[in-house]
């Protein structure tokens, strides 16, 4: 090699060198911002009923195995948990209970992700039907559809009338707080069955007509979630697919919900430890995080 090349080879290699060794030097990675992640809503979202009890707020019956601890643990987040059981819509900008700040207290400008499972309490709709239809069961022996027969569309009839608007004012405070926060409203886990299982009468004592009635209305109140989450720019975080087979008549270890009787669960027809983290993973999926 001529003596001008091999000048012109060192030289250009020294300036290679120079500006990898400034290129890795110059600027050291920094680490991503945690976001701050504000967890709202009622028992659903709070795993009522899971062990441990988060012991800062005996009142709420909330557990740190709930859905938003596995997220916040998953991305890292900062979590600020005021999930609440028996919180309904309300609640989002009311005292729920005496000490209790109103749950929307803690969404700032700053919050970056909004988590919440609402509107199941509004009405008492849930309590409502599950004592009505397991009593009506239990007195018919579980033969026909008793809860149907008497109650008929009133349970979907005080989901439009009053939870719907409900939910889309508390979801309008939110993201009045928080203009720029992502906010995922989660629907409800199966609790029943779409039809029928007739082994599964002693823990969850509904009348074989009345399992898809119940089902029926469960379903009613996700797609008025959902309208209400689409209508104040939510994500609606969907179950009726990822749910199915893991209803309250499954066995330990599929089901998701404990059933009426029998459960595992202290704080019974809400969902198990597995049910929670099925619930984080879907989300977390939903969102794209994690």
């Amino acid at each position: 090699m001529p003596m001008s090349a091999l000048r012109r080879a060192v030289a250009a290699t020294s300036a290679l060198t120079g500006a990898l060794a400034l290129g890795l030097t110059a600027a050291p990675a920094q680490a991503s911002t945690p976001l701050n992640y504000a967890a709202l809503g009622d028992s659903y979202s709070a795993a009522s009923g899971v062990l441990p009890v988060d012991a800062s707020n005996l009142i709420c019956l909330r557990s740190t195995a709930n859905y938003p601890h596995v997220i916040a643990d998953r991305t890292g987040a900062r979590l600020t948990d005021v999930t609440c059981g028996a919180a309904q819509s309300k609640d989002l900008t009311e005292s729920q209970y005496p000490g209790v700040a109103p749950q929307t207290d803690v969404v700032t400008t700053d919050t970056d992700l909004v988590t919440l499972t609402l509107g199941g309490n509004d009405n008492g709709t849930f309590i409502n039907a599950m004592l009505a239809c397991g009593s009506a069961g239990v007195l018919s022996g579980g033969q026909g559809s008793p809860c149907k027969d008497i109650y008929g569309s009133s349970f979907d009839d005080e989901i439009d009338a009053n939870t719907y608007p409900a939910l889309k004012s508390a979801l309008r405070s939110v993201r009045a707080k928080a203009p720029g926060a992502r906010v995922a409203v989660l629907g409800y886990p199966w609790i029943t069955p779409a039809k029928a299982d007739p082994s599964c009468f002693a823990q969850l004592p509904v009348a074989s007509g009345d399992v898809p009635y119940l089902h029926a209305m469960q379903a009613h109140l996700n797609t008025v979630v959902r309208r209400a989450a689409e209508e104040t720019g939510a994500t609606y975080v969907d179950f009726s697919q990822a749910s199915e087979g893991h209803d309250a008549c499954q066995a330990v270890g599929t089901r998701w919900i404990e059933p009426l009787l029998f459960g595992q669960n202290i704080v019974p027809v809400h969902p198990n430890a597995l049910g929670e983290q099925r619930m984080a993973e879907r989300t977390l999926s939903v969102l794209g995080l994690g």
